[in-house]
């Protein structure tokens, strides 16, 4: 932040927007308009070339979305705070901003105060969201972690071997439904046993079961 205060580039492919909101900072003392940006291309340009402390960005404009611009800035400008101000609150579009490298996401619908306090926050250096995006954020924070497949350790195609070997297939059945060699079949074996560090089939077959492995009727092909 300079000496004359805040340097914000406005970035949206809507005149109307752009002019409303530079005739909004510039009614405000602390807020300089170092710029416009009418894609997402134009921004990463004006992120770079003006080095404002905050670029202020729709989610959807032409030529680069405004994720995708958010991600490129926070590459080649990291010192740039990026606020996105938009009409999209779906948790794809708040996420993906948040991932991007964005600092604060703010509705249009927000009161003009708000959009003022929020530029002021990521300017200096904090993370801000409106409050409907606020309670977003949280009940996204708050969700149980995605449950992963158990044995990370494993290949898929060692999973794979190993869920038959739960469901009671011998070498031989699981060669025949997975239509590879019998002896491909072995050394998926035993490279199963070698990284879950079990000495035989039926040490494996209890390992598997305990994760949910071999719950198939053993007719059925995989």
């Amino acid at each position: 932040m300079t000496g004359d205060g805040i340097r914000v580039v406005i970035a949206d492919d809507h005149p109307v927007v752009r002019d409303g909101l530079s005739a909004l900072l510039a009614s405000v003392p602390s807020v300089t308009v170092a710029g416009v940006a009418a894609n997402g291309r134009e921004a990463v340009q004006a992120a770079v070339t003006l080095r404002p402390d905050v670029l202020v960005m729709d989610v959807q404009m032409p030529e680069l979305t405004g994720v995708a611009a958010a991600g490129e800035i926070s590459r080649v400008a990291p010192e740039v705070a990026v606020l996105m101000l938009t009409m999209f609150d779906d948790d794809y579009s708040v996420l993906a901003a948040m991932r991007a490298g964005a600092r604060g996401y703010v509705l249009k619908g927000a009161q003009q105060d708000e959009i003022v306090r929020a530029i002021k926050a990521v300017a200096a250096g904090e993370a801000i969201f409106g409050p409907g995006i606020a309670r977003l954020v949280l009940g996204l924070a708050s969700a149980p972690p995605a449950a992963q497949p158990p044995f990370q350790e494993l290949t898929s195609r060692e999973r794979e071997v190993l869920d038959l070997i739960a469901a009671g297939a011998r070498n031989a059945e699981i060669a025949r439904r997975m239509s590879i060699a019998p002896k491909t079949v072995a050394n998926h074996v035993s490279a199963i046993f070698t990284k879950l560090q079990v000495s035989d089939r039926g040490e494996a077959i209890i390992l598997a079961r305990d994760a949910g492995l071999g719950r198939h009727d053993q007719g059925t092909p995989q």
